[in-house]
């Protein structure tokens, strides 16, 4: 089908060569799952055999439903037969569907890294993609550094896909491992390449050095590349990979070809890629096209206003087409359309003007003075159902005090301990605890919620997952040290349900307080206590 593109994931094998990423075994079988359901052709495991790793997932690899597992290996050395090899055998010998192997493709490399003669790279191309054809049924040549070396020498880079052709494979992939080369390039390079060799046989994988990996990997498309590879989020080696969460939606709500996706698999992407985050235990990228917290977020008022007549105004797509969903910011840039978009998804309904522009006010006083809601949805929720007399005081903190002590313990070593003393109201009771902590924020913490647990034992579920501090822009009278100080704290409960908060002080532990409180009082009304 001319139309039909496929999908090749790579995230447990490229993916893999992220500096500060390392998949577990139950880690690739998660992700491995996730891709599978979502309807992707072809992913590639790792490299059984280079680590232990990869051969225990490959030892038992987890059933799929649609996709190809792939193994990744080389293709055979110089000098031995495919047979012989001791690099291919684990490859051959596992239990994947198909085989990927990485061979040169140009001419500087087999000259000065290889040091073998050009006909004997043809040859090992040949060899092993022969033999992978034979033991798997499917077989594909990656054609390593394919751009540079047919820049070079286009004569020698052909003569590389067409040994892989001739001994039976499926897919000759175009590798782009540099990262260098720009779209225009490779719209250029493979239109030549699909006058020799079909385009259903040929495919792209693209490195995102110059930021171009989405966009060349769509311009080897245009050019009549059939083949897709990428990794979830970007991952991959220096700059990383393709994002496949990109060129998904972008091939087919904007190009409009078919991927084979399952039903519903398109509207999936926003939680896989939010799953291989979780799985990594980092941050998801607010501002990643098409999933991003951010990707659907509006700010200014007159944008909010035009949204809220249609959002086609400033949405490129329906968000809920890849599972995300719009999300309408109060700011100091806010208009009367953003507090009325933001009231509506919290579903309060607010018909007085006077209250309306009260609240309004009171958002622009509160960032002038540093606070942002933007990024602390729950405080702003606090703030609009407090001035609609929605939220009760919950517990009054009467006073804290907050000491730490750095000494030398009686070894010699060097200490350094937090204290927190607080006395709240709550109930009409007057409650003082002591605590320890991990830090000041930590003893605070730890503190209050000492005091409040017996009253309120929902607080026993949060925890706190991400702290931020800022310092605001000094005033004209600051000598820098005196600046005031945001807070944002990212709270999470039992059912992982995250929110945050933001406080805002001259002292670092009081704009702590001010956002620890906020979580609480927010947990609190949430779980319906009143």
């Amino acid at each position: 089908m001319a139309d039909r593109v496929y999908l090749f994931d790579t995230t447990l094998r490229d993916g893999a060569q992220t500096q500060g990423v390392d998949f577990t075994v139950a880690d690739k079988a998660a992700i491995a799952t996730a891709l599978d359901e979502i309807g992707i052709d072809y992913i590639e495991g790792g490299w059984p055999g280079a680590n232990p790793t990869d051969s225990d997932f490959f030892e038992n690899p987890p059933k799929l439903k649609h996709a190809m597992l792939v193994a990744f290996g080389m293709t055979r050395r110089p000098g031995r037969s495919a047979e012989n090899d001791p690099g291919l055998a684990p490859i051959l010998n596992s239990k994947a569907s198909a085989a990927c192997l990485v061979g040169k493709s140009w001419d500087f490399h087999v000259d000065v890294a290889l040091e073998i003669p050009l006909e004997e790279n043809v040859a090992m191309i040949r060899d092993s993609i022969a033999l992978s054809k034979e033991r798997k049924g499917e077989a594909m040549y990656d054609a390593e550094h394919f751009f540079d070396g047919y820049k070079a020498n286009p004569a020698f880079a052909m003569e590389c896909l067409k040994a892989a052709i001739d001994a039976g494979a499926r897919w000759v992939v175009l590798c782009d491992t540099n990262g260098g080369t720009l779209p225009h390039e490779v719209e250029r390079i493979v239109g030549e390449v699909v006058k020799e060799i079909p385009g259903d046989r040929v495919g792209i994988h693209a490195h995102n050095d110059t930021e171009n990996a989405v966009a060349n990997s769509l311009a080897a498309v245009r050019a009549g590349a059939r083949q897709v590879q990428g990794t979830l989020n970007g991952l991959g080696e220096r700059c990383g990979n393709a994002n496949i969460i990109s060129l998904i939606p972008s091939l087919t709500l904007k190009m409009g070809f078919e991927t084979g996706l399952a039903e519903g698999g398109l509207t999936k992407l926003t939680d896989l890629s939010r799953l291989l985050d979780e799985r990594l235990n980092r941050q998801p990228n607010r501002h990643q096209p098409y999933v991003g917290e951010a990707a659907f977020a509006h700010k200014g008022g007159l944008h909010v206003s035009a949204v809220a007549k249609d959002p086609k105004t400033y949405e490129h797509i329906d968000p809920a087409l890849v599972g995300n969903q719009r999300i309408i910011v109060v700011s100091d840039q806010a208009g009367r359309a953003n507090v009325l978009a933001r009231l509506s998804e919290l579903g309060i309904e607010v018909t007085d003007e006077d209250k309306i522009r009260r609240l309004l006010d009171l958002v622009k006083e509160k960032e002038f003075a540093g606070y942002a809601y933007d990024g602390a949805e729950a405080s702003f929720e606090l703030l609009a159902r407090q001035a609609l007399g929605e939220v009760p005081r919950y517990f009054q903190t009467e006073r804290f005090r907050v000491m730490d002590d750095r000494r030398r313990n009686a070894k010699g070593e060097l200490v350094t301990e937090s204290e927190a003393t607080v006395t709240v109201q709550v109930k009409g009771e007057q409650i003082m605890r002591v605590a320890m902590g991990n830090g000041p924020v930590n003893a605070l913490d730890t503190a209050l919620r000492e005091a409040l647990s017996s009253v309120y034992p929902q607080l026993s579920q949060m925890q706190l997952v991400d702290y931020k501090v800022r310092i605001m822009p000094p005033r004209h009278d600051s000598t820098g040290t005196d600046a005031v100080t945001r807070t944002v704290i990212e709270s999470a409960d039992h059912d992982g349900h995250r929110w945050s908060t933001v406080g805002v002080s001259p002292n670092v532990i009081d704009s702590s307080y001010i956002a620890l409180r906020d979580a609480y009082a927010y947990l609190l009304f949430r779980e319906g206590v009143r």
